[in-house]
């Protein structure tokens, strides 16, 4: 029987305003087309695999497409275009009923957006996007072997994925009552919604919850992670309130955003368990999920928590691990 890997490449990704006020390296067609041709090799480290790739209003797909490996089935799933994130939400629900795994090249912003639908299917994602929390720094054709071996039973899906976290919040404000949600991240900020999505300025967040923490990640889990650890697939979170570095009980230092490190003041910290409210009371400012500021709120009570219906994902060093341990790789 041959299985089916969904491949979400969003041509948006990696390209927007903190390539010009950080570090971060930019990822343009040609890089993603080259890693996407890089997962359709390492596909074929499996037999009976054929591929569906999301479309777009560009030439992106269509050339990966034409690029595939002879001996590797590759078409275009067949969907309306909108050339929106509604395009990672339509081809991840069409991929939830019909395909084993699902590769994403993308940000949190793309991954976000294809947890939403992707239901139980296990994802594989590859970071073309600015903050790389949630999405991983790895070579396409080691990406493309590890959903290939999962996507046709070569390994088992319960020893070699988990559950992530999310992260949700409800803002009751002067305007109604909002529901948000975050794949890896949840803040709070101080600011107007203006400008650019992104977060640029430290000093304007006032707190957050973080579905995972760790220091070697940007932004609000890079804060989070100055304080402890948590990993992907534990249940729970961690959230945290900042205030002026001189005034607060402690400090902690962390990567804000890609080539700028500083030390924030921390009011107070605390592990979370699923389901778990913190509260923030917020006279005017924005609520961010995954490093973009999404909703603007006045006179705002918000509760967030961290919850326990995220994706499914891949770990790509167990799936390795099980498969040599077996002997996969070998031929006698």
């Amino acid at each position: 029987m041959t299985a089916t890997v969904g491949l979400v490449v969003n041509p948006a990704a990696g390209r927007d305003i903190r390539r010009l006020t950080g570090g971060a390296s930019i990822s343009d067609d040609y890089e993603k087309r080259r890693t996407a041709e890089c997962v359709l090799a390492g596909l074929t480290v499996a037999d009976d695999v054929a591929v569906q790739v999301m479309p777009d209003r560009g030439t992106l797909s269509q050339r990966i497409v034409d690029n595939a490996p002879e001996q590797l089935p590759t078409s275009l799933l067949e969907m309306t275009v909108s050339a929106s994130g509604e395009d990672s939400r339509r081809a991840a629900a069409e991929f939830a009923d019909d395909a084993d795994a699902i590769v994403v090249l993308g940000g949190d912003g793309t991954n976000r957006d294809v947890a939403r639908a992707s239901g139980d299917v296990p994802l594989v994602s590859i970071s073309t996007g600015t903050n790389n929390v949630f999405p991983n720094a790895v070579d396409g054709t080691v990406a493309g072997g590890a959903a290939a071996l999962v996507a046709t039973g070569a390994v088992p899906r319960s020893t070699t994925t988990y559950r992530h976290g999310m992260v949700a919040a409800v803002a009751d404000t002067a305007t109604g009552e909002h529901r948000i949600q975050g794949l890896a991240t949840l803040g709070i900020l101080d600011q107007m919604f203006i400008g650019t999505r992104a977060i640029l300025d430290a000093e304007t967040i006032v707190g957050g919850v973080v579905s995972r923490a760790s220091p070697t990640e940007i932004g609000l889990s890079g804060i989070a992670g100055g304080l402890t650890l948590h990993r992907p697939g534990e249940a729970g979170g961690v959230g945290f309130r900042l205030g002026a570095a001189e005034t607060s009980p402690r400090t902690v230092q962390a990567i804000t955003v890609p080539g700028v490190v500083e030390r924030l003041g921390v009011r107070e910290w605390k592990g979370l368990a699923d389901e778990e409210a913190m509260r923030f009371d917020l006279p005017r400012g924005v609520v961010s999920v995954d490093g973009e500021r999404e909703l603007e709120v006045s006179d705002a009570t918000i509760e967030v928590r961290p919850v326990a219906d995220g994706p499914r994902v891949v770990d790509i060093d167990a799936v390795y691990e099980h498969a040599a341990n077996d002997g996969y790789f070998r031929s006698d």
